[in-house]
This record gives structure tokens, sequence and C-alpha cells, in this order.
């Protein structure tokens, strides 16, 4: 299928991925309530991306018929969710940026404001939530502070995407990355974490899922998000 990436198509498969791999912590989060809440941060993303997707075109096709190359997410939220802390520290990353990213555009007149000004209340709590665990985590255990740290280590790389460029996007990405280096500070600081180290030189850095170039992980986790769609093509419940 034809696909023209637009900002709405950008934004609404960053929502439409992170909300599937929240997804798959249903049935096995650590205990009842983060159950419950990693579902509903979850249901929250769903929702933005249906928006997003269907300002793009139909979403139902956009979702579940697209190749793996014409998705436009970045790929810190395709990562697989690993242990708690895992989980934690990408969605620390991500809801972090999100959150200043909907708080400008919700300033602005683009057609994604009424939606931006509605996600951003969504998005602040999906905040909070990182936040307070990441806190806990990292001021715990000796076990607890460890993982903390090796999920933010090990997703550290994928963070440079978050404030690369969108055509269509007015916004002051340096800016924000200021913003978001030293909210992330601060909180680790906090936490007796440490912020990670940048990539050392020469190595190799994400940065290309706006291009539709994706991770290993993304493939196996598209192909059991589309399965049953393209299985039963025309369905109706």
């Amino acid at each position: 299928m034809n696909v023209t990436v637009t900002p709405a198509l950008a934004l609404g498969d960053d929502a439409l991925i992170l909300s599937h791999r929240l997804g798959e912590w249903i049935g096995h989060a650590p205990v009842l309530e983060e159950e419950v809440a990693l579902a509903n941060i979850a249901l929250d993303l769903l929702g933005q991306a249906r928006v997003l997707l269907s300002l793009a075109g139909d979403e139902d096709e956009l979702a579940y018929l697209r190749e793996e190359r014409q998705f436009r997410n970045l790929q810190l939220v395709e990562q697989p969710n690993g242990d708690f802390a895992h989980t934690i520290a990408r969605q620390l990353y991500f809801s972090t940026c999100q959150e200043l990213l909907y708080e400008h555009l919700a300033a602005g007149g683009s057609e994604l404001a009424p939606l931006a000004a509605k996600a951003v209340k969504e998005v602040a709590y999906h905040r909070d939530h990182a936040e307070q665990w990441t806190l806990r985590l990292g001021d715990g255990t000796e076990e607890s502070h460890r993982r903390m740290q090796h999920g933010l280590d090990a997703l550290w790389r994928f963070t440079g995407e978050l404030f690369e460029p969108v055509d269509g996007l007015d916004v002051p990405w340096s800016a924000l990355h200021d913003t978001w280096t030293t909210r992330i500070g601060s909180l680790l600081r906090r936490a007796t974490l440490t912020v990670p180290e940048g990539p050392k030189s020469g190595a190799w850095t994400a940065g290309a899922g706006r291009q539709g170039l994706h991770t290993e992980p993304f493939g196996r986790m598209l192909a059991e998000m589309q399965h049953l769609h393209r299985s039963h093509p025309g369905a109706t419940w």
C-alpha cells in the first residue's frame, strides 16, 4: 500500500507500537496494580494512535496492512519490554519527551493541537508513573538499583532519535532536548542513579526509525500484532 509520511503518521506509529509493547505485560506484570496501570497507559496510547492514524488515512489499514519499512515509529518504542525496570526506563525516556512535545503542539495552531491538548494530560500521568518507579527502584534495594541502571544504560542509545526533526512539525527540537536532558538528569540524581554516557566514538547509534529502518525485534512484534487481521481479511465482529 502507498503511504504518505506525515507528522500524524509518525506520532501515531509511536503511540501504536508502544501501546502494543505495554499490552504485552497483561497477565505478566509483577503485581496486579501494575498490570492495571500499564494496561491503562497502553489504552491511552492506543486512543492517541487511533486519532493520529485517522488523520493520516484509514486507521485499520495503516495499523494492520503496512509492511515493516512503512512504519515511521521511533526505534525506542519498539524495544522489547525486558524486565520491569527496563520497561520503566523506556517509558521514562519516551513520556518525558512526549509531554514536552504535546505541550508545544497544544499551544500551536496545527491540526494536531486539539489531540495534543487532550493527550498531554494523559501523558503527564504516564511520565509521573515512570518517575515514581524510577525513584523507587533506583533508591531501593541493591538489586532494584542495578536493574534500573541497566535499563537506563541499555536504552540510552535510542534517545537521540526522540529529538530528530519531523518534517512538517514546527518544533524547537534543540530546546526540547535541553529541557528533557535537564529533567532526566535531575530525576536520576534523586534516584541515586547515573545518567548514561553517550555512545563511544564510532559506535552504532539508533536514529533511523523515522526513515523506516527498524531493529530486529520489531519484525517479530509486527507479525504478532497483524496476524489476526491478515489471517481473516474483511472479518467483522
